[in-house]
């Protein structure tokens, strides 16, 4: 149940049952949209909008789904099931097409996997087409919906017999015309011509005696008869009789069709309501995605909701047109939060508030996705009231405020507790102390029926009732008091100002009347609406801020460990490599003691002085002491100097060994220069494949080392060469998680969105 009548009216829904109507392919589906209407049974609701969730699906990532020749031939087969009625050989065409197109509906859905689209494969699974009704349409019509020369025996014989009298007939037109002309009877540029469906030929009138036939018509000017001659007459009968055979025969076949179809009627009207389901369907898939409306993840049997990102739809169409951006909206009523209290400056966006709520839970009752994001829940409400704009009535002699008595009366009377109502400027329209007493008894007592709503209002008696009722919570649209300009965002928790004063003043109006004003009303209280106004601005800021600072730090904290654990994997690893080196060189050393004990036997043998061979001795034998001493001691940290006139060793120990502390703050330095530089889009379109690899995988280097968990790889479409080469490299790297395409309205297959673990 939905109040008033023109409900829908008040809050746009017309507006997107209009929309609907645009994007179906044909009157079958635009039937469907008419036909909308509010449920209240979850069961019915959920499957509408599976329907919907899964053709959304089918729109954003499937090709091939038949979009064309859409006709609605239902009243067609209808009119038919009478005995000796048949169908014209254009609507022969268009029921040939539109089959085709159903058959192409259940192939796509046959094709793939229950399990992908459970619900629409369920709704096509008992639709059946005999495709003979096809080969028979196409024996009796072609494609520019003539019949078909050899769809009958008779029919062909008939034409052929046709033919050769036309061409009699034309031969003796001619010479009758060469005759004619020759003779002068006709204009120079005369020919012959068709009237009353015979050939004829155009003779002057004051010649028309002249030639001996029949005259069917004159020019307007009278100057020129045009005449059948009479060698011709009785064979244009016999060509009359023979288009009326023509005639007889084609309805013939006609009715010969409509027989051989009249027992698939039912059939066929199964397939024709498919068709018109799946073009209603589409439709809504297609306003869906207009919209970004995705199917909330709970739907519960219970009045309730708890919305994120909720937007109004048409707000959010007429923004998207301007590339104006539309703030979305947290929302959340439950069972301990029945009635929210809205309050604000007038164009802080209060009314828009009251019907993007009325709006989107009216639309998801009706089996429409909700503008709002997926991690939504959404309850079901069995009644819907609205109270919203000026229903001021000269006919029926009603004030705007009678009638908003008489909606509030109509709401107390039938409200229950699985009742939404939405009630604009609750109050207003007569003396603001009389008004305001009166919507607070009525929200009180409405309160007392444990009725969900939302209100909004300037008066302070209703903000009040959120401290001394349960199930009532003030909520507040917020106002940037330094700049002066609405936020249009929700806060719910705290009620807010009005800023009468502050927009009064920026519109420059007159400053002795304000003052005046502030007098009347009392500082106090203006200090207090700016104050509470400021404070809720101010900590809106400081938690952003906090929570960018914790993130911050949190993401610090990792990239420490990782270059802790990175610094001594590397520490372990330059020993190993330290220790290997000195072995390789002791092993050098051994074998050149081997060489040089060789050369110093030869030496001897060949009467060399001891001196000599004992000096080389040494030698060898102070360097090989020196490699086993360093191999058996930790490494040296200390850095040689190259200049030092000492003798070096072999092996020498370079690199700065500053303290620890250091070493991280320059790698901190450096992941955070880099973490600036970062791009989160990598563009590679008119790049080479070669270049293409080697920049690809510097980019998710960087992007694994800085711990970004998406970013997005746009090659474009193209042949799809980069599109391939970037994802087989992506299989490869074991750090990511997964890679898709990104929305198709985003870029669709151009662009791979990478996701790391």
């Amino acid at each position: 149940m939905v109040y008033p009548t023109d409900f829908e009216h008040k809050l746009g829904f017309g507006t997107i049952r209009s929309l609907l109507s645009g994007y179906c392919l044909c009157s079958l589906g635009r039937q469907y949209i008419a036909e909308i209407n509010f449920s209240v049974d979850i069961n019915e609701i959920i499957q509408s909008l599976t329907y919907t969730e899964e053709f959304r699906k089918i729109l954003c990532f499937e090709e091939g789904f038949p979009v064309q020749d859409y006709f609605d031939m239902t009243s067609e087969l209808l009119r038919i099931r009478i005995m000796g009625v048949y169908m014209e050989p254009e609507q022969l065409s268009e029921l040939k097409l539109s089959l085709c197109s159903i058959l192409g509906i259940l192939s796509f859905f046959k094709k793939r996997p229950e399990e992908k689209y459970p619900a629409l494969w369920a709704r096509t699974s008992n639709i059946s087409v005999d495709k003979t009704i096809l080969n028979r349409i196409e024996k009796i019509v072609d494609e520019k919906s003539n019949i078909r020369d050899d769809a009958s025996t008779g029919l062909k014989k008939i034409r052929k017999d046709k033919l050769e009298k036309l061409a009699v007939v034309e031969k003796k037109i001619k010479q009758n015309l060469r005759l004619a002309s020759k003779a002068g009877w006709t204009s120079d540029e005369a020919g012959v011509t068709v009237r009353n469906g015979r050939l004829v030929i155009p003779v002057l009138a004051k010649f028309k005696r002249q030639l001996t036939g029949f005259i069917h018509d004159e020019s307007a000017t009278g100057q020129t008869v045009y005449i059948e001659p009479a060698d011709v007459l009785e064979t244009n009968n016999e060509i009359r009789e023979l288009e009326y055979a023509e005639r007889r025969e084609i309805i013939r076949i006609l009715i010969a069709f409509a027989d051989f179809l009249r027992p698939f009627c039912e059939e066929l009207l199964r397939a024709y309501h498919l068709l018109g389901f799946i073009d209603f369907i589409r439709a809504k898939a297609i306003f869906a995605i207009s919209i970004n409306g995705c199917l909330p993840k709970e739907i519960h049997d219970s009045p309730m909701f708890q919305w994120h990102n909720a937007s109004h739809p048409l707000l959010y169409l007429s923004h998207k047109n301007q590339k104006k951006p539309v703030i979305p909206m947290d929302l959340s009523l439950n069972s301990s939060a029945r009635i929210l209290v809205i309050s604000g400056p007038n164009a802080g966006g209060k009314s828009v508030c009251l019907k993007t709520v009325g709006l989107l839970q009216y639309m998801l009752q009706c089996g429409l996705l909700p503008s709002a994001k997926e991690d939504s829940e959404f309850g079901i409400f069995s009644k819907i009231f609205v109270d919203i704009g000026d229903e001021q009535s000269l006919e029926n002699d009603l004030s705007t405020y009678t009638s908003k008595l008489l909606n509030i009366k109509y709401f107390l009377e039938n409200l229950d507790e699985r009742s939404l109502f939405l009630i604009d400027e609750f109050g207003t329209g007569t003396d603001p102390s009389l008004g305001g007493a009166i919507a607070e008894a009525s929200l009180e007592k409405i309160n007392e029926k444990e009725a969900f709503g939302i209100v909004t209002t300037h008066y302070s008696n209703l903000k009040l009732m959120a401290g001394r009722l349960s199930g009532i919570i003030n909520g507040a649209m917020l106002f940037d008091s330094a700049k002066m300009k609405p936020l249009y965002q929700l806060k719910a928790g705290k009620p807010g100002s009005s800023f009468a004063f502050e927009i009064a003043n920026q519109i420059g109006f007159p400053k002795e009347v304000l003052s005046k004003a502030s007098t009347l009303t009392g500082k106090k209280q203006l200090d207090y609406d700016k104050q509470l106004q400021d404070v809720e601005v101010e900590k809106n800021e400081l938690a952003k801020k906090s929570q960018e600072v914790k993130v911050a730090d949190e993401f610090l904290d990792e990239l420490i460990n990782k270059y802790q654990k990175l610094t001594l994997e590397l520490e372990s690893s330059k020993n190993e490599i330290l220790r290997k080196a000195k072995e390789e060189a002791l092993q050098t050393i051994n074998e050149s003691n081997r060489i040089i004990e060789k050369t110093i036997r030869e030496i001897r043998e060949n009467q060399a002085k001891k001196e000599i061979t004992q000096i080389g001795r040494t030698e060898i034998k102070e360097i090989k002491q020196k490699l086993e001493h360093e191999l058996a001691s930790p490494p040296s940290t200390t850095p040689v100097n190259p200049s030092s006139p000492e003798k070096k060793p072999d092996i020498q120990f370079i690199g700065s060994q500053a303290p620890i502390r250091h070493q991280y703050q320059n790698y901190i330095d450096d992941l955070q220069h880099k973490l600036a530089s970062f791009q989160i889009t990598l563009d590679l379109r008119g790049k080479r494949v070669e270049e293409t690899l080697s920049i690809l995988q510097r980019y998710i280097d960087d992007a694994i080392l800085l711990s970004i968990p998406e970013v997005r790889i746009l090659h474009g479409k193209g042949n799809g060469v980069l599109r391939q080469v970037t994802r087989n490299y992506l299989s490869s790297i074991k750090e990511i998680k997964k890679f898709q395409d990104e929305h198709i309205e985003r870029g669709g297959s151009g662009i791979t969105v990478v996701s790391f673990k």
